[in-house]
């Protein structure tokens, strides 16, 4: 099984400097790999480069740079040009697709945030002992970086990444060979059906609140963003107490989503402790989020008829705000390590099909929470029915997978 581990860096002022550097260093490759890309293209020749181009280039990049491109790690600067090569790829897919194109763009200093090691003891070296928990990580150009690790790693070490995020900095860890640590049966099978009024509810009828993080911390953003917004542009990246508005932003968001990351994760040990089989929505969150299409006025050429635009936006903030899509991510990741068995099924008229009889009507849903079946009358909450019917679909997608 993989796994990653991530944990939070002490870095010495020296040390957080070096990181600093590294960074800036690994995204100019970044930025130079893409300028030479963009100019071969557009030569008359239609040169196209890819990353072998680049790779075979990186020792003699090194040589005439040894200050900056000759100081770190030759596999972590490797990786960040196959990073480069990944978003060409990507991009090259979306176009024979027809899916909007989304050319590769030069990034900046606050949109270049990780270093990545392939391989661990090749520029850096995790240096955990079983009995200590306060362990480093070795670095190349940075030196020993003293790391809070507060819980063991389990598996062999496969690949060390360095990340920033605001002022603090974590290391990630990734590992295979991870052994499975299941848990004690229970007997117990449940369907949750997810929501932005209540987080989720389960077939047992028990509603599991929504925090609604970013709403709670909408006031203090939106002041915040006001600050930065009323910088003059001319004075943009140049001033410091620009610079200090556009930190405070992006410590509200970074709040917003740890706390957001530790609700789920109670939420899902609490699922996989209570329960050996868990049945969801198949979700597909990207369709449900996007902005609906402008309606032309077929009486009036450049005018648009109403598509219920703002009221579709309030409702793709509330699901993006409960975090749907991280929570089944690590709902998955848990089951598989504790043994549990994870099943999805089809979303279609969960909550329009009555569980008694099976009548399947959009009158069913009489409110948001009220469900009434108007031919057996059967009445209940409509997110309980919801569940209900998500945990009676198991066995259809069970043999459906056989």
């Amino acid at each position: 099984m993989i796994r990653a581990y991530k944990f939070r860096l002490r870095p010495t002022a020296r040390q957080a400097q070096a990181l600093t550097e590294m960074l800036r260093d690994h995204r100019s490759l970044y930025n130079g790999a893409l300028q030479e890309r963009r100019d071969a293209y557009r030569h008359p020749s239609r040169t196209h480069i890819k990353y072998g181009d680049h790779s075979a280039q990186l020792k003699e990049i090194r040589t005439f740079d040894p200050e900056h491109q000759g100081h770190w790690s030759f596999s972590s600067q490797q990786a960040t040009l196959r990073r480069l090569d990944k978003a060409f790829q990507a991009f090259f897919r979306r176009v024979r697709k027809g899916k909007k194109a989304g050319y590769p763009r030069f990034r900046g200093a606050g949109h270049f945030d990780t270093v990545v090691f392939p391989k661990d003891g090749d520029g850096c070296r995790w240096d955990s002992t079983p009995h200590d928990r306060q362990t480093r990580v070795r670095l190349q150009g940075v030196g020993h970086v003293r790391v809070h690790q507060h819980r063991k790693v389990k598996g062999r070490v496969k690949t060390v990444s360095v990340k920033r995020e605001g002022k603090r900095w974590y290391a990630v860890l990734a590992c295979d060979e991870v052994p499975t640590e299941p848990l004690d049966a229970t007997g117990n099978i449940v369907g949750i059906d997810m929501g932005t009024v209540h987080f989720f509810t389960d077939s047992n009828g028990k509603h599991a609140e929504n925090p609604r993080f970013l709403q709670a911390t909408a006031n203090a953003l939106a002041d915040a963003q006001r600050h930065l917004d009323s910088f003059p542009k001319r004075t943009r990246q140049r001033s410091k107490k620009h610079r200090a508005a556009a930190r405070k932003v992006a410590k509200l968001h970074a709040k917003v989503r740890r706390q957001r990351l530790d609700h789920h994760h109670k939420a899902t040990n609490a699922l996989i402790r209570d329960n050996d089989v868990i049945v969801h929505e198949r979700l597909n969150i990207a369709d449900m989020t996007r902005a609906p299409k402008p309606k032309p006025d077929p009486a009036d050429e450049g005018a648009f008829l109403p598509n219920k635009a703002a009221a579709k936006a309030g409702l793709n903030r509330s699901i993006l705000d409960a975090g749907w899509g991280q929570f089944l991510r690590i709902l998955a990741n848990k089951a598989e390590s504790a043994g549990r068995l994870l099943i999805p099924v089809d979303a279609r008229n969960t909550s329009r099909t009555c569980p008694t009889c099976g009548h399947v009507s959009k009158e069913n849903r009489v409110t948001q929470a009220k469900f009434a079946c108007v031919s057996c009358g059967f009445f209940a909450n409509a997110d309980h029915v919801g569940a209900r019917n998500i945990v009676n679909r198991a066995g259809l997608a069970l043999r459906e997978a056989a």
